[in-house]
């Protein structure tokens, strides 16, 4: 996985799902795991991730409905149990900093709230042992990336889009600032 992630010249979000696929019968039934007022707050806490800008957010891409159906078909038992606890985490969080849910909080607060949790992700991901579970904040914030640039308006309004099939051109100019490509 380093060596693919390498020779792309990066990290690959959500790699391993991409290479190895889902190995649960997929649903869109995600009750059971994700009550609807938790798809909203998972579209809340993706929607601060990645903000609407020149171009829409998460939640307008419709992450929030994307990330408990990849959760619930492609993680294993352990990684659902690490997301779903993670989003009390995230709550009691939110609680312990402003004396308020998620959902309640300003714009500034949220991602003040998530910039904290990103840096304990990150730490965490840095020391884990061997066979030690990603961090939930992690999993999230793969989720949302991979489910806002796979979607229609992620991939059509904030990165560069051309249907396909269509000529290949294998030196196209690129300019610095130009969007990345979609296709």
């Amino acid at each position: 996985m380093a060596r693919v992630a390498w020779i792309m010249g990066g990290a690959v979000v959500g790699a391993n799902l991409f290479l190895e696929g889902c190995t649960r019968r997929t649903t869109k039934n995600v009750e059971g795991l994700f009550e609807p007022a938790t798809v909203d707050f998972i579209g809340d806490v993706a929607d601060t991730i990645l903000p609407p800008t020149d171009s829409p957010g998460a939640k307008e891409a419709g992450v929030g409905a994307f990330i408990p159906v990849m959760v619930k078909d492609c993680y294993t038992d352990e990684q659902q149990k690490v997301f779903v606890d993670g989003l009390g985490k995230l709550e009691d969080a939110s609680k312990a900093k402003f004396g308020r849910q998620f959902q309640e909080l300003a714009a500034e607060e949220r991602t003040e709230l998530l910039n904290g949790i990103d840096k304990e992700a990150k730490e965490h991901q840095k020391n884990r042992e061997n066979g030690e579970p990603d961090h939930y904040f992690h999993l999230f914030k793969q989720l949302t990336l991979l489910g806002f640039f796979t979607s229609e308006l992620g991939a059509t309004k904030a990165l560069r889009y051309v249907q396909v099939p269509g000529k290949y051109v294998g030196d196209y100019p690129y300019k610095k600032g130009d969007k990345a490509w979609a296709t």
